[in-house]
């Protein structure tokens, strides 16, 4: 128990949250939506269903098949370092542990995904006039956003005194 107190495992109920809420979107858009179906919300946003059976930005979505699962072992070795970088980490190190967690819960998503459908569900459509951004979910905005934390944290985190 005293890892889930002195660690980042703290951030534990913070991961299963985002997987929960990610799942849930992901299963609300793949049960109310027929796929490309768009509904307009805002004049640049969209809830737009795609499949995107590679990676991100569809990198090497048509490759044939073999990419499920290269980018599903590549998810679960990211993700077992993650859990044990998490377990290493201070609970004082709070950029760090927000970053990590962020990342292994966006990771463990879209992993879900990979391993029940063989693809990875993507609705949140940016755009303005003809330009448009990749479709994506909340598994990634989270990983996106756990990268620039680890980024910041990166530049901005004291080295520990080792006297």
């Amino acid at each position: 128990m005293q890892l889930f107190k002195e660690t980042g495992w703290r951030w534990w109920w913070l991961i299963l949250a985002f997987i929960v809420l990610d799942q849930l979107t992901k299963q609300l858009v793949h049960q109310q939506m027929a796929l490309y179906d768009s509904i307009a919300l805002l004049p640049f946003f969209n809830l737009t269903y795609v499949r995107n059976y590679g990676a991100a930005f569809s990198f090497l979505s048509d490759a044939g098949g073999w990419q499920r699962w290269f980018f599903t072992i590549i998810a679960v070795v990211i993700s077992m370092v993650i859990a044990v970088w998490l377990s290493r980490v201070s609970r004082h190190q709070l950029k760090l542990n927000l970053a990590l967690a962020l990342v292994l819960a966006g990771a463990i998503g879209n992993l879900i995904d990979r391993l029940v459908f063989g693809y990875v569900i993507d609705f949140f459509h940016l755009f303005y006039q003809n330009w448009h951004y990749p479709a994506f979910n909340i598994a990634d905005s989270v990983i996106c956003i756990g990268a620039g934390l680890l980024i910041w944290d990166s530049f901005s985190s004291q080295p520990e005194d080792k006297a």
